[in-house]
């Protein structure tokens, strides 16, 4: 579908989206540049990074599957905002690890979006599926969570192509704490912060503060890394100041607008991380080689691939069926009423709308 006329550029709506959220929290200046050169690079990390403009493009150019059910949605859903952590058994759990920009949404925009992802990532060459099998095995894994009331995903006994994954991403705890020990240290720490962390550890045990980069959609928030040696080994924790969704600000909202992250980690099917606290607009984690993004780093053959993606699918009903029983009856029922091939052919057109809008940003840095 062709986009309207009266949406504005990208890079108006980038310095717009700025602005609205240098109201919230101090921007840090480096992080936000860095951004700005990172969503250059290739259409995937663009499209990480541009979550605001997304829900500005999602009405214009899927207007009806815009309109389908609404649930506490992900909002900024893709195939790498999954990762593992432990949960209170000491287990490995798999699931969706980043909520900065839940809001309630159609159902559809989470599916979409994660299908746009993979069709990027089928772009770049880390993924060996047609866009069709691509979408089929993620609508697979969601309906069939969805039948079933949703389970989590526990890392032991089952699940071996995301165990092997995970395996792969714990792999040396050595250069996971040399790069830790690393970091720049933090300048002039904001109060709040540092007290938020410090309740973290021990008496007697000296916290060192830290600032790192990571992920892409908030790059240039506030985030404060505290290091700490505790019973002969070193463990880490990481506060960062959220904002509203971005949806609320291509919804028009100045005033204040609730932070989702919370509710919505708390209503999902899942093993809880008992370590991840939201405290007024800061979110609080553990920071450890077993607290990590997956990537398609092992599963390079096409049933590895499709088993990742299933369960991608399968992860995001996990989170809507938060949204409570009458709102997952809604889903199911506009689910079974869409043309088999729809996941495909929304997806096709988001990944146009986001590549024309990577390429005038691209073209926009270069000036």
């Amino acid at each position: 579908m062709p986009r309207k006329t009266t949406l504005v550029s990208v890079v108006a709506a980038t310095r717009s989206y700025e602005a609205w959220v240098g109201r919230q929290v101090p921007l840090v200046r480096a992080d936000v540049a860095f951004k700005h050169e990172q969503m250059a690079l290739a259409p995937f990390p663009f499209l990480r990074s541009t979550f605001y403009r997304w829900v500005q493009l999602w009405p214009e150019t899927c207007p009806e599957l815009a309109k389908a059910p609404m649930v506490l949605a992900v909002g900024d859903l893709h195939t790498e905002n999954f990762g593992t952590w432990r949960d209170t058994e000491g287990r490995l759990i798999w699931g969706i690890n980043d909520f900065d920009e839940a809001f309630p949404m159609a159902y559809t925009n989470d599916l979409v979006r994660l299908a746009t992802s993979a069709r990027l990532s089928i772009s770049a060459g880390s993924l060996v599926l047609t866009p069709r099998a691509a979408c089929n095995a993620i609508l697979e894994g969601y309906r069939t969570s969805l039948e079933h009331g949703g389970r989590p995903f526990v890392l032991a006994e089952e699940h071996h192509v995301l165990r092997r994954d995970a395996s792969s991403e714990l792999r040396d705890p050595v250069r996971f704490w040399t790069a830790m020990a690393d970091l720049p240290p933090a300048r002039r720490p904001r109060a709040e912060p540092v007290a938020l962390l410090s309740r973290q550890f021990r008496e007697g045990e000296d916290q060192r503060y830290v600032t790192r980069r990571s992920g892409l959609g908030s790059l240039g928030h506030p985030r404060i890394v505290a290091i700490a040696e505790h019973a002969g080994g070193w463990i880490a924790r990481e506060v960062k100041e959220l904002v509203a969704s971005g949806a609320a600000w291509a919804a028009g909202s100045s005033g204040t607008v609730p932070i989702h992250y919370p509710t919505i980690v708390r209503r999902a099917v899942r093993c809880a991380d008992p370590f991840l606290e939201v405290r007024s607009r800061w979110v609080l984690r553990r920071l450890a080689p077993d607290c990590s993004r997956i990537e398609f780093t092992v599963a390079r053959l096409p049933v590895d691939q499709t088993d990742l993606l299933r369960a991608m699918g399968a992860e995001t009903a996990n989170v809507h069926i938060g949204s409570g029983p009458r709102r997952i009856a809604a889903v199911s029922a506009d689910l079974a009423s869409l043309s088999p091939d729809w996941l495909k052919v929304a997806s096709r057109a988001m990944e146009r709308a986001t590549i024309a809008d990577y390429v005038e940003w691209q073209r926009s840095q270069r000036i």
